[in-house]
């Protein structure tokens, strides 16, 4: 703005410069002088406040108004140098913004009452928000305190108006209590049936203890019948216990396979010659051996497969047949034992691998065994990413096919 003006005022000589003229250029808020500096002259002057002689305390210049109050008005000043007809003059520019700086503080008394109301509304929307969001995990919060062993099949949170993320949290912890409860009526269960199976061999070695306490060293007889009892329930708790401990290494985790490749063959066929040997009131067949490689732990998969030789014999009676192959299909290994027994009916081939599952039918029979043999061999063969196939008919003989597929396994 004041360049404006002095570019307007080159136009006139220092004569023309006349008050009539000047007053033309006044603006509102803007006033200037000018002086002619050779002569000292000034030529013209409308500025109200002279501040020459006045000490500025950021930008304010502080006076006494007609009625003695003490006030303030805002000033800002500029020079500028012009020469007409080569007479150097200088124009003093002073700016009131005193007006703009009390409409400036109206603005901002306006809009800082308007952000301080609108933080309010925000914090009072934000904590209801922030309550009704939050309410979720102030529940799984709560439920992970009340949270026993006793209570675990009852308490689940409620999914019931989450939405998004929390929503999907909240199932995600359901399905993770349903799964630990699961697994402790499985382990409550384990440990129950462990206890009740130790239970029995248990009280036999008690007893005939006492028997041997009370007649062992006068009646050979009973000495001998005890020592036998004795040496039989040992050797079962101690079946029990290595039956036991091996599902325990596999639950947590550390039980681990040394594989390797190797003929199933000869493995398979070295079976047959030991039950054989050890059977002598069954017929052992082996119709089918093959040469077959397989990779994997050579003494796991025997256990696993002596496993269902050995159920074949428990449940087949003098005179039946047991035929045990070895086939090679295309690279896998299909290990097949077949007899002639009493057969499962379809209940029970539903389930035969769980962990101290016994039929009726062999309970009635009493036939001896704690139900952990074809668990174990489910969890070996199911380590070497094979597969079992059951097929049995009741009175009529039951069939085991065991596939282990041709792969190698990289460690």
């Amino acid at each position: 703005m004041a360049q404006n003006i002095t570019q307007n005022l080159e136009e006139y000589s220092v004569e023309d410069l006349s008050t009539n003229i000047l007053n033309q250029y006044r603006i509102d808020g803007i006033s200037f002088k000018i002086i002619d500096e050779n002569r000292n002259e000034e030529l013209y002057n409308d500025i109200d406040f002279d501040i020459t002689d006045k000490k500025l305390y950021f930008n304010r210049l502080y006076y006494d108004d007609s009625l003695g109050v003490l006030d303030s008005i805002i000033i800002l000043t500029q020079e500028e140098q012009i020469i007409l007809n080569s007479r150097p003059l200088t124009v003093y520019f002073q700016y009131d913004i005193s007006d703009s700086d009390d409409k400036l503080k109206d603005l901002l008394f306006v809009v800082t009452l308007a952000y301080l109301v609108m933080v309010y509304i925000i914090i009072r929307q934000g904590k209801k928000s922030d309550l009704k969001l939050l309410q979720p995990l102030h529940e799984m919060s709560a439920m992970a305190n009340r949270l026993t062993v006793n209570n675990l099949n009852s308490q689940r949170l409620n999914v019931e108006g989450t939405k998004n993320e929390l929503k999907d949290l909240a199932l995600v912890i359901n399905n993770m209590l349903d799964r630990l409860e699961i697994s402790y009526e499985s382990q409550k269960q384990f440990v129950s049936d462990a206890s009740h199976e130790l239970r029995t061999p248990i009280a036999v070695i008690q007893g005939y203890a006492n028997l041997l306490n009370r007649w062992g060293t006068k009646n050979e007889e009973v000495l001998f019948e005890s020592i036998e009892a004795i040496n039989n329930e040992s050797k079962s708790m101690q079946d029990l216990v290595e039956k036991l401990l091996f599902l325990s290494r596999h639950d947590k985790k550390t039980l681990k396979l040394e594989k390797k490749r190797f003929n199933m063959c000869h493995v398979v066929e070295d079976m047959v010659k030991e039950t054989r040997l050890v059977t002598t009131n069954r017929n052992i067949e082996s119709p089918v051996l093959m040469d077959v490689a397989v990779y994997g732990d050579k003494q796991a998969l025997k256990q696993a497969i002596r496993v269902f030789i050995d159920n074949a014999i428990k449940y087949t009676k003098e005179g039946d047949t047991i035929r045990i192959s070895c086939e090679n299909d295309d690279g896998d290994c299909i290990i097949t034992v077949q007899d002639t027994g009493i057969g499962m009916t379809r209940k029970d081939v539903e389930n035969i691998f769980e962990r101290f599952y016994r039929s009726d039918q062999v309970r009635n029979e009493k036939i001896y065994g704690h139900g952990l043999g074809l668990s174990i061999a489910k969890l070996i063969i199911l380590g070497h990413t094979g597969r079992i196939k059951v097929r049995s008919q009741l009175t009529k003989g039951t069939s085991f096919i065991i596939t282990l597929p041709n792969r190698y396994e990289r460690l």
